[in-house]
């Protein structure tokens, strides 16, 4: 009786492992610099200059409230030096004054949100585009999984698995 029941538990895990071995077989791997496409599509290109324009406009609204603030604060410092300010008066206008750098940090925080938020508006159909075209690749293919090299968690991976430039064509097709 012990044989017999060694014997089936020796099939049964021939049956567990070979079943495991084939499951393991079917998966197919692959990898692609996602990074790599994007640097060279014309519409990353074209959202970037466009970010650039933004931020470069919004900066310079933010040194425009900087040079006037400055200009208030050195305007209040020489009438407090040549004494033409009462204590009360100094009091006031040194409260304007705070309220303006509190404006000027609120802006700089809402130029910084608007910036990033541009930037999400801008580049999420381009990344949309470039994993649908990575899924088409992967399908075509037949790969189960496929990681992003670029973003350092491939620690090695055989060149023969990269499909970066087939998503490229995929992507030159679109």
């Amino acid at each position: 009786m012990k044989m017999k029941n060694m014997i089936k538990y020796f099939l049964l895990s021939a049956v567990v492992l070979f079943s495991a071995g084939m499951l393991q077989a079917q998966q197919k791997f692959a990898y692609v610099n996602s990074q790599e496409l994007l640097e060279n599509l014309p519409e990353v290109k074209a959202a970037d200059a466009e970010i650039q324009t933004l931020q470069q406009q919004l900066q310079k609204k933010g040194q425009e409230m900087i040079e006037s603030f400055q200009a208030k604060a050195m305007e209040l410092q020489q009438k407090r030096d040549a004494g033409e300010m009462s204590p009360k008066q100094l009091e006031v206008e040194s409260q304007k004054l705070q309220e303006e750098q509190d404006k000027i940090r609120q802006y700089d925080t809402k130029m910084q949100t608007d910036v990033m938020r541009k930037q999400q508006e801008l580049l999420q159909p381009i990344q949309d585009k470039v994993n649908t075209a990575i899924e088409t690749v992967a399908k075509a293919d037949g790969y189960t999984m496929v990681f992003d090299s670029s973003s350092g968690v491939v620690l090695y991976a055989d060149d023969a698995t990269n499909i970066t430039s087939k998503v490229k064509a995929e992507l030159s097709g679109n």
